[in-house]
């Protein structure tokens, strides 16, 4: 049973849903509120299964060394140092 409610307070419920919507409505009604909860179930366990997809991934092993190698190559070309030549400038007027 559904919690706060007893055997003949859902009696009365459906009797009130039978009198007002009638016998071929109801059915209809109730498998048009089955099909929302599905499509709302549905959506949310995309919405779930979509943030699982979307987390960052650490890198493989093997993608490490190749990082390494990048930073190692570009220590490199930052510590050797950049022979300057001065260029004289000219104006002209």
């Amino acid at each position: 049973m559904i919690p706060g409610f007893h055997g003949v307070d859902l009696i009365v419920i459906l009797v009130v849903a039978l009198l007002i919507f009638g016998p071929k409505r109801l059915p209809e009604m109730g498998s048009a509120i089955g099909k929302s909860i599905k499509e709302f179930k549905k959506g949310m366990n995309e919405l779930t299964a979509g943030k699982d997809k979307e987390e960052p991934q650490a890198p493989a092993v093997s993608n490490f060394d190749a990082i390494e190698r990048e930073n190692a190559s570009r220590r490199i070309v930052t510590e050797t140092p950049v022979e300057t030549s001065s260029v004289s400038e000219t104006h002209v007027e």
